[in-house]
């Protein structure tokens, strides 16, 4: 065996020392800026959790995005997108970029909003206030305007939200939908039933 007081355990003695407190009260550490959107935004949800509910992590989110550029906000954005599967957060974060990086709004509204709830995801924050706006302005609403003009019918239907219209003005593939919901014993359309 070797000699122990030579090759003593020293676990945890060249560990800095905690420097902040955790939701629990318990000693951490402290992230910076960036690190804490990143935390965030990949891991929470927007809803309550052990430790913090959803204003809290709203209000963390939107305090971390006052302290971190702009370009970084989009990378976060589309990193929860694409590799976290977020909903909500990416589309807090493509709201926050309408007023603190409109240059990047282009590119992420393209890669995050990719289907009908995504949009709805965004409107409803956007109009809600919570990122310092309750209109939509017109840049966001360009690119939403785009998006509704060159989704495809299937986008559209799986989109559809039970707001009232003309049946007579549908595609032909929403009015054959239409119509079976209200025969079933026509013959099936071709649409997404999920």
């Amino acid at each position: 065996m070797a000699n122990l007081h030579l090759f003593s355990s020293s676990r945890g003695a060249f560990a800095p020392h905690a420097d902040a407190l955790n939701e629990a009260c318990a000693s951490a550490y402290a992230f910076d800026e960036r690190h804490r959107l990143a935390q965030y935004a990949a891991s929470g949800g927007l809803n309550a959790t052990f430790y913090a509910d959803a204003v809290v992590q709203l209000d963390t989110l939107l305090d971390a995005c006052q302290n971190v550029e702009p370009r970084f906000i989009a990378k976060t954005a589309l990193y929860c997108r694409e590799r976290s599967y977020m909903k909500d957060t990416p589309a807090l974060l493509t709201a926050i970029l309408t007023l603190r990086g409109p240059e990047y709004l282009p590119a992420v509204f393209a890669r995050v909003i990719g289907n009908g709830k995504m949009l709805r995801n965004l409107v409803q924050i956007l109009r809600s206030g919570a990122v310092g706006r309750k209109s939509l302005g017109t840049r966001p609403k360009k690119l939403i305007q785009n998006w509704l003009n060159t989704a495809s019918e299937q986008q559209l239907l799986n989109a559809v939200i039970g707001k009232p219209y003309n049946v007579e003005n549908l595609p032909p593939l929403t009015k054959a939908y239409e119509k079976y919901k209200c025969d079933p014993s026509q013959a099936v359309p071709e649409v997404p039933f999920q």
